[in-house]
């Protein structure tokens, strides 16, 4: 395994020995008739929370990740996502984004399609809580933020 990482690391140009971090720069909320929205990952995280962003009911959306990898190789990143509405969940999301080594570049990750829930019962406010931990149950970022379910953008 140690020739792997350091193989893998130096190939990725990144330097071996130094302490992994990872820096999660930014999501974007990518969806079909309308421009991406991006948040900052990078900048204060609190406005997250206070601002909601809008997503139509039964609109097909993935999200992307870019994140930074420095110092040596994480292993098993993962995306969890705790949706909740009126502090009822309402759903979970556990997503392997797999191993990924350090390099100059920043990394791209882009979540499978899926839908926003549709019908009079799902529009209203919901709170996501999501992190990016790996195999070493290390968190590398935790976040909150609110998005609404409307009828139209």
């Amino acid at each position: 395994k140690q020739w792997y990482q350091r193989r893998v690391a130096i190939t990725a140009g990144g330097q071996t020995g130094a302490p992994l971090q990872v820096s999660v720069l930014k999501m974007t909320f990518m969806s079909e008739g309308r421009e991406d929205i991006e948040l900052d990952l990078a900048g204060d995280l609190s406005k997250l929370k206070e601002s909601s962003v809008v997503i139509k009911e039964g609109c097909e959306y993935q999200l992307n990740f870019s994140f930074h990898v420095a110092g040596e190789i994480v292993s098993g990143l993962r995306f969890q996502q705790n949706i909740s509405r009126k502090g009822i969940p309402a759903s979970k999301l556990n997503l392997m984004l797999g191993s990924f080594g350090p390099r100059d570049a920043n990394h791209e990750f882009k979540t499978p399609l899926d839908e926003a829930p549709k019908g009079a019962l799902c529009r209203g406010k919901y709170h996501a809580k999501c992190k990016f931990i790996d195999d070493d149950k290390t968190v590398h970022l935790a976040w909150e933020w609110t998005f609404k379910i409307q009828s139209d953008w």
